[in-house]
């Protein structure tokens, strides 16, 4: 539903065709087209989005309809860490002033001599020895500490969900707080890198920018609602946040005095869309053609590797108590023997994998009991090919 990179699209092969009817569709591959308000048709079974946001799909009515939305993360990590990098150093030195100067000068045949004088007032600070910190710790959070250890920054770390991966991929320098408040009282600049959720919305607000440094810069790079627009407005104009640099370009943040805005460029590089499309092709192949689950955001996730046995059976359901017994009894009452099987709930529903030896006709057999099963929302049966 979008241009997306063909490094990634022709992994698909032969056996896959796209086309222009979304009613005709089994998968989607999207960026940022808007799907709320979008009829989903019948047969389509995944959505899969090139990027890490997936606020523009309906994840609640995907999963009721047992539709696996898959996302991309870490893909255009190194994109948008480079772009932190870079806000950074425009925030600390005068850099966009300092160019505006020179370009405004540019028919001065004494520019080069007057600029001597001028640069004064362009003038700043260096990043080296300043205290960085990092609100989210996943992949692009990760990757912006460890990057600012290298320029000789201190960096403080916080997410509250820190997994096991991204605890392994961070420097031992990098000091984890546990009270964020330690971090806003300590950071000379603050970078988020959170999802846009109910809890997230607004979490920076005029009481966490009463806690930072006079003087501090915040990024955000991540979302623009994460952040109060009114309190951060009202907070560069008495100067108690030196700048604000964000990738999110609206009225509100347009208007800001000593705010640095960028027109949603993160992951905006050919390689991160490369990396996106790739990762999120591989993702719906596995998907569709062994049934395995990687990078859902609203089913958990399962991986059988390929299938080796005759065929798998794919159940969408509800979290309810006794689901898995109901579904292989079902399956132990036909002829199909269960050679492997993976059963994964992320908070009301469950995906449930069962990979079968025995007949197609068996197969649709089990298909049909299950699909009459209570809280059973989806059932699928993918054959080896």
């Amino acid at each position: 539903m979008n241009n997306i990179s063909k490094v990634g699209t022709n992994r698909l092969g032969d056996r896959y065709e796209f086309t222009s009817e979304l009613a005709d569709a089994n998968a989607i591959l999207v960026r940022s087209a808007r799907l709320h308000d979008i009829e989903l048709p019948k047969e389509l079974l995944a959505i899969a989005r090139a990027g890490a946001g997936v606020n523009n799909i309906p994840l609640d009515r995907c999963a009721e309809s047992g539709i696996v939305v898959f996302n991309t993360p870490g893909a255009n990590a190194n994109a948008v860490k480079e772009l932190v990098l870079c806000g950074m150093l425009l925030a600390c030195r005068d850099i966009i002033g300092g160019i505006d100067w020179v370009r405004a000068n540019s028919d001065d045949p004494e520019v080069g001599k007057k600029a001597e004088k001028a640069k004064k007032q362009f003038a700043g600070c260096e990043l080296a020895g300043k205290t960085l910190g990092v609100i989210g710790l996943g992949a692009i959070g990760a990757a912006v500490a460890n990057a600012a250890l290298s320029l000789g920054m201190r960096v403080l770390g916080y997410d509250p969900y820190l997994s096991i991966n991204a605890a392994w991929s961070l420097d031992r320098n990098i000091k984890h707080v546990t009270d964020v408040n330690e971090l806003y009282s300590n950071a000379d600049f603050i970078t988020i890198h959170v999802p846009a959720t109910a809890d997230t919305k607004g979490m920076i607000g005029a009481d966490e920018i009463a806690l930072m440094k006079r003087g501090a810069v915040v990024l955000n790079l991540a979302r623009d609602v994460l952040v109060d627009e009114q309190a951060m407005a009202e907070a560069l104009d008495d100067g108690h946040i030196a700048r604000y640099v964000t990738d999110f370009a609206n009225p509100a943040s347009t208007n800001m005095r000593n705010a640095i805005v960028t027109p949603h460029l993160g992951a905006s590089t050919g390689e991160a869309e490369d990396n996106c499309a790739i990762m999120a092709v591989n993702e719906l192949k596995d998907y569709l053609e062994n049934g395995n689950i990687v990078h859902s955001v609203n089913f958990g996730a399962v991986d059988l590797g390929p299938i080796a046995a005759d065929g798998r059976i794919a159940v969408f359901h509800h979290n309810a108590q006794g689901m898995l017994g109901k579904i292989t009894q079902c399956v132990a009452d036909s002829d199909l023997n269960i050679e492997n099987m993976s059963n994964k709930s992320r908070g009301a529903y469950a995906y449930t994998l069962i990979e079968v030896s025995g007949t197609p006709e068996a197969a649709n057999t089990v298909v049909e009991k299950v699909a009459q099963l209570p809280d059973v929302m989806r059932v699928r049966t993918i054959a080896r090919v």
